[in-house]
């Protein structure tokens, strides 16, 4: 078998471009909504853990064909894939429509502010890979966090934020 034979065929959609294909289906613009509609498409057909090399893959390969493969960030593409996975572990619907409306924060193009200071995600460690949140936890590690501050670093977790509660803001996703 040659490096060829193992190339798929040109006429062969990956699964990135049949996730693509589906959610531009009578759409000409690919917002934050399609982004949001993809990651849940990928994570419900694969699970979470592939769901991330999955869209991963797909959006920088997309960054990489525009000419602008700066703009792929590893870090926010994972963040939202997990947001996305975390909540559709949640909701067991068979359509995106009725998921959005249960978690509208998560068509909340800027919610990812929320976890990550402007200055982490800008960094070439985000941009290149896995940063954690350095602003607050994501929800399913607020549980762990109250029983172990040690478990997260910076200004606004551990101690700080087991003494204040949950933190709350806008469209608030409940753990």
């Amino acid at each position: 078998m040659t490096a060829r034979d193992q190339e798929p065929a040109k006429d062969e959609a990956s699964p990135f471009s049949e996730l693509m294909g589906e959610v531009m289906s009578g759409t000409e613009r690919f917002g934050h909504r399609q982004h949001v509609h993809l990651t849940w498409l990928a994570v419900r057909r694969c699970g979470t853990a592939a769901a991330v090399r999955l869209v991963s893959d797909g959006i920088q390969g997309i960054a990489r064909y525009a000419g602008a493969p700066q703009k792929y960030n590893a870090t926010v593409s994972r963040a939202w894939v997990e947001l996305v996975g975390h909540h559709a572990g949640q909701t067991a619907v068979a359509d995106f429509g009725t998921f959005a409306g249960r978690h509208p924060a998560l068509l909340n193009k800027r919610l990812l502010s929320h976890f990550y200071s402007s200055s982490t995600l800008a960094s070439i460690a985000a941009r290149t890979s896995w940063v954690e949140p350095d602003l607050a936890p994501f929800p399913w590690q607020r549980a762990s966090c109250h029983r172990n501050p040690a478990a997260m670093t910076g200004p606004r977790h551990g101690a700080e934020e087991s003494a204040e509660g949950p933190l709350r803001f806008p469209g608030h996703i409940s753990p």
